[in-house]
């Protein structure tokens, strides 16, 4: 069996060629000087949308199991503002059970194309109801349909049960909207701790960090 290819580190030719265009979109100093860290998220946010070939709003949501051991998946982010980042999901799935159990958890947003990261890392609290309600109302019914049929994160024997699962499903909501599944919710990570990472050339790159204080954060400087 042959090993794969690892790519080499960028030689000091590659880090010369990209400079100039590393520096035009991650060069802005003036990051540190914001007194929140919502805004620049979004800002940031919006430009992965411009950039990145699919789902900016993908993140790594890290949890912790009953024995103490990290767990780690990719989630959507469906909504943010100054209360947090919230993401959606099935209560009795793996992820909903260890935040029921632990509730914290970090997220990870990588945009690769914009050489760009942000950590998040915080309390996790769930939704109100009316939020998942009016979440799950605006999804695909076949989206809708499937968080009725599936038992999240439980064995499956075969293909051929879950499709079973959204037939049976799909002929008993055949004359009406499938409401929202009481399992099927919404939660918030409350952030204590907002990292930004920016690539610059050398591995010299820039972090900012935001911690909460008090009523409102501070933000400082990390060594890359």
């Amino acid at each position: 069996m042959t090993a794969p290819v690892i790519p080499p580190s960028p030689s000091r030719e590659d880090y010369a060629r990209d400079y100039a265009a590393a520096l035009a979109a991650n060069g802005d100093e003036t990051l540190i000087q914001r007194v929140e860290p919502i805004g620049p998220f979004i800002d940031w946010l919006e430009d992965a949308k411009r950039h990145e070939p699919n789902d900016a709003n993908a993140m790594s949501l890290a949890t912790v199991d009953a024995d103490g051991l990290p767990d780690c998946r990719m989630v959507l982010l469906k909504d943010v503002d100054a209360r947090g980042f919230t993401f959606y999901s099935n209560a009795e799935s793996a992820k909903g059970l260890q935040l029921t159990a632990h509730p914290h958890a970090a997220l990870l947003f990588h945009w690769k194309t914009l050489r760009r990261q942000v950590r998040v890392r915080g309390a996790v609290e769930p939704v109100t109801p009316e939020e998942a309600d009016a979440y799950f109302a605006g999804r695909a019914r076949e989206s809708r349909i499937g968080a009725w049929a599936s038992e999240q994160s439980r064995p499956l024997p075969d293909r051929a049960t879950l499709e079973a699962a959204v037939a049976r499903e799909s002929a008993r909501f055949a004359d009406q909207d499938p409401p929202r599944p009481e399992r099927w919710t919404g939660w918030r990570v409350v952030p204590d701790v907002i990292e930004f990472w920016r690539d610059r050339p050398f591995r010299l790159h820039d972090r900012v960090v935001f911690r909460r204080d008090g009523d409102g954060w501070a933000a400082s400087r990390l060594w890359p």
